[in-house]
C-alpha cells in the first residue's frame, strides 16, 4: 500500500513535448514509473522516446491506455484548463506542477475537480513519490528509500531535505507530498495528513509548513481530535516581515494571520513534536521512532 500513487499507477504527462516536460518524463520514467502516455494539442501521433504515445488529448490518451494519473507541466496561462480537461476525463489523482497560475483561473479549476471527485496535488508543487514504485513530478528520484514515514509539505526543497534526512538516518519514506505553495491548492496539509493516518504502512509523518494562511493551524485542530500517528512539524519563513512576501505566493504574513509563531504554538497544543530547525528534522524522527 501506498498513498495516492503506487506501482500500479498508470501516469501521463500533460505537456510532454515541452522541455520542462520531456525532461521530468524521461526521469520519471528511468525511475521506473508507468509513464503510459503523453498529451499535447496538435502534437497526437508523436511518440515520446520511442515508447510513449502522443495524444491530442487527455479523453484519447484514457481510452487508449487506461490512465488513471497525470502530471501537468503545462504553461501557466493554459494549465487551469489542462487541470479541467484531466478532471472531465476522468483522472483520480491530478499533480500540476506549473508555477504561475493565475488565482482566479486556480479558482475554477478548484471547484471543477471537487466536483468530479478528483484529487489535486498542487500547483506549484514538486509532485508526489511513492518510493521504489511511482514518480511524479519533478523531485530528484535517488534521495528516497522505501519506507514507513510520510511527508507532506509545502515547500518543495524543504520536501527535498526532510527526504535526504530521514534516508540519512535509515528511515525510508511510505509516499512524499509536496502540495505547493500557491494561495489556491488542491490537496491541503489536512487531507495529506488524513491519508496518511489511513494508511496501514506509515507509521509517522513529517509536516512542513510556511508562513502565510491557516492551512497549518486548521490541520493542526485535525491532528489534536484525530491523528493516531506520531508527527513531526516545522514551519518555514520565522524571520520573515510581515507584509513581504517570501518566494511562494502564498507564503505572507497579513492581517496579524500566517505567522511562524502562530504556526509552532498550533503544532505544540496539538501535540506535534515541534523541530525549530530544518536540519533537526530527521534526528528527531528517528527518536521518536527509536531507531
Amino acid at each position: 500500500m501506498a498513498v495516492l500513487v503506487n506501482s500500479d499507477t498508470r501516469v501521463i504527462c500533460q505537456g510532454i513535448t515541452g522541455g520542462s516536460g520531456a525532461l521530468h518524463s524521461r526521469l520519471c520514467l528511468e525511475y521506473g514509473t508507468q509513464l503510459v502516455a503523453g498529451v499535447t494539442p496538435g502534437k497526437g501521433g508523436q511518440v515520446f522516446e520511442g515508447m510513449v504515445p502522443v495524444y491530442n488529448t487527455v479523453q484519447e490518451a484514457v481510452e487508449q491506455t487506461g490512465a488513471n494519473a497525470t502530471m501537468i507541466f503545462v504553461p501557466p496561462p493554459f494549465a487551469a484548463d489542462a487541470i479541467m480537461e484531466a478532471a472531465d476525463a476522468g483522472i483520480a489523482v491530478i499533480v500540476a506542477i506549473t508555477e504561475g497560475i493565475p488565482a482566479n483561473d486556480m479558482v475554477r479549476a478548484y471547484d471543477f475537480v471537487k466536483s468530479r471527485g478528483c484529487t489535486l496535488i498542487g500547483p506549484n508543487c514538486p509532485g508526489i513519490i511513492t518510493p521504489g514504485q511511482c514518480k511524479m513530478g519533478i523531485m530528484p528520484g535517488h534521495i528516497h528509500t522505501p519506507g514507513r514515514i510520510g511527508v507532506v509539505s509545502r515547500s518543495g526543497t524543504l520536501t527535498y531535505e526532510a527526504v535526504g534526512q530521514l534516508s540519512a538516518v535509515g528511515l525510508g519514506q511510505s509516499t512524499c507530498i509536496g502540495i505547493g505553495g500557491d494561495p489556491v491548492i488542491g490537496t491541503n496539509h489536512t487531507a495529506a495528513m488524513k491519508l496518511f493516518n489511513d494508511d496501514p504502512d506509515t507509521d509517522a509523518v513529517i509536516m512542513i509548513g510556511e508562513i502565510g494562511g491557516t492551512a497549518e493551524e486548521d490541520a493542526c485542530e485535525w491532528i489534536a481530535q484525530n491523528m493516531t500517528k506520531p508527527v513531526v512539524g516545522f514551519i518555514a519563513g520565522a524571520t520573515a516581515p510581515p507584509g513581504r512576501r517570501m518566494g511562494h505566493a502564498g507564503a505572507i504574513i497579513s492581517g496579524g494571520k500566517g505567522t511562524a509563531e502562530a504556526k509552532f504554538l498550533a503544532m505544540e497544543s496539538a501535540g506535534v513534536h515541534v523541530v525549530r530547525s530544518p536540519a533537526e528534522m530527521g534526528l528527531r524522527m528517528k527518536e521518536i521512532m527509536g531507531k
